[in-house]
């Protein structure tokens, strides 16, 4: 039998029920949808111009390539979004729960580990004059403490690639669930 007969359309076969919803989306309510994914008006509106996406692995790509491109004034607009890493993100909205999930080990780590971030991400504040931005998914405290140390040997400059680096592997983690949760 073939695919055309079971009366599912190229999106769905191509990358689900999600693609087909994104695609199917007002150019308004995609990038809106999308600005919870990184915060990057460029970035949201060159993946509305591109849409309909045929593939999933298309979507991804094109959200990697636009994340890949981010300068240094995105990167201060898109940071001023998120929460301090250890720090639980307020709010019901999709954005703030998807922060609690990617940083939920860290939060986890109970107050020693909440005591050694606030430390840390002082330090960190002083030295760049933003938040320490990195992808926390599936990471343990003491690696992102780690990181968070490593990274403060970074100059000014350096430190806005690494972040800018950090929002793309966000923005893509994100874009799968916006994918998965349709």
């Amino acid at each position: 039998m073939s695919d055309t007969s079971s009366g599912s359309s190229a999106a769905d076969r191509n990358g689900g029920p999600g693609l087909a919803r994104i695609n199917a989306l007002t150019s308004d309510d995609f990038r809106a949808e999308f600005a919870q994914c990184l915060n990057v008006d460029r970035w949201t509106a060159a993946l509305d111009a591109e849409r309909p996406f045929a593939s999933r692995e298309a979507l991804l790509a094109a959200a990697d390539a636009h994340a890949a491109q981010m300068s240094d004034g995105e990167v201060d607009t898109a940071i001023s979004r998120h929460p301090r890493i250890g720090e639980k993100a307020s709010g019901s909205d999709t954005e703030s729960r998807w922060s609690r999930g990617e940083q939920s080990a860290v939060t986890a780590g109970g107050d020693a580990a909440a005591q050694a971030f606030a430390e840390a991400n002082a330090a960190y504040e002083a030295r760049f004059g933003h938040i320490y931005l990195v992808c926390a998914s599936g990471r343990s405290p003491e690696e992102l403490l780690t990181d968070l140390k490593e990274r403060m040997g970074n100059s000014a400059e350096q430190e806005k690639r690494v972040v800018a680096g950090e929002f793309r592997k966000i923005a893509l983690l994100r874009v799968e669930k916006v994918l998965d949760n349709s």
